[in-house]
């Protein structure tokens, strides 16, 4: 038995370890590779730099264009997760809280959400955005893509929500709480683990969108981060080395936040699966 379980364990390091390789080797790889020529990346792809050319990441480093869409995108962002969480948890406590009939019709409408693709919804997104002249305007990309996170959010939320027991709104009533404010003042505080996790997945899901603001902008001032990422490809497409300093450069701050964010989105992932 205890063979058994020593066999397993090791095994399970063994794929842990396997898939953290994946993730870091291409990173490091990436790193180094940023600070050669593109010629000496091309004869040594693989060895560390003769010289290092850190001129690859101050050069850019310097360049207003990227802060510029680093900003767009951080603010998109932060508006995508407030919106999104904000309408995300009101309809997650009705939905969790409130008995009335057709509720678990329209929550099954908000869990077929899930299985909505973008890409069918584009030339009408499109349309609708140019009708109401959101193009070109930070709001063209916030709200749909608030839109799209609405289904996973309330999912989430409102499993949590339901595990909050029902002895405490009953008290809170009972010293004069209304149900709008046992939702602001006790249930939001005591949901903070989960709204810290459906945050971090929506700021994510924004940080990488690249497909929704390429079709909302075409002023290079609102641009963000992941089409940056592919005209600059497109403009120094012959500089490998230089390209790839870019990349390094763009995924940056992506990692400083999930670094920082890790333990919160861990953690209410958890509280949410060990509650009841």
């Amino acid at each position: 038995m205890n063979a058994r379980r020593t066999v397993r364990g090791l095994s399970l390091h063994s794929v842990v370890w396997l898939i953290a390789a994946f993730v870091v080797v291409p990173l490091v790889y990436a790193v180094i590779s940023g600070f050669k020529s593109t010629a000496e990346l091309t004869n040594n792809p693989f060895g560390l730099p003769e010289q290092w050319k850190i001129s690859n990441y101050t050069g850019i480093l310097g360049d207003a264009m990227f802060w510029r869409q680093i900003a767009n995108s951080a603010g998109i962002a932060i508006g995508t997760t407030v919106c999104t969480v904000v309408a995300s948890a009101m309809a997650a406590f009705v939905l969790a809280r409130y008995a009335f009939r057709g509720r678990e019709l329209f929550y099954t409408l908000f869990t077929v959400g899930l299985m909505f693709p973008f890409a069918v919804a584009v030339l009408p997104l499109f349309l609708m955005l140019r009708t109401f002249g959101l193009l070109d305007n930070p709001l063209g990309v916030i709200l749909p893509q608030a839109a799209f996170g609405l289904p996973m959010t309330i999912v989430i939320l409102r499993g949590f929500f339901r595990t909050v027991p029902a002895e405490i709104e009953e008290a809170a009533t009972m010293d004069g709480c209304g149900k709008f404010r046992f939702f602001w003042q006790i249930l939001l505080p005591m949901a903070r683990p989960a709204l810290g996790t459906v945050s971090v997945l929506a700021v994510v899901a924004s940080w990488n969108n690249f497909f929704l603001p390429l079709l909302v902008f075409n002023d290079p001032k609102w641009q963000t981060i992941p089409i940056g990422v592919q005209q600059f490809q497109g403009q120094y497409s012959t500089d490998y080395a230089l390209v790839l300093a870019y990349i390094v450069l763009a995924m940056v701050p992506a990692l400083a936040f999930y670094a920082v964010a890790e333990r919160q989105l861990i953690g209410g992932l958890t509280a949410g699966a060990t509650k009841g």
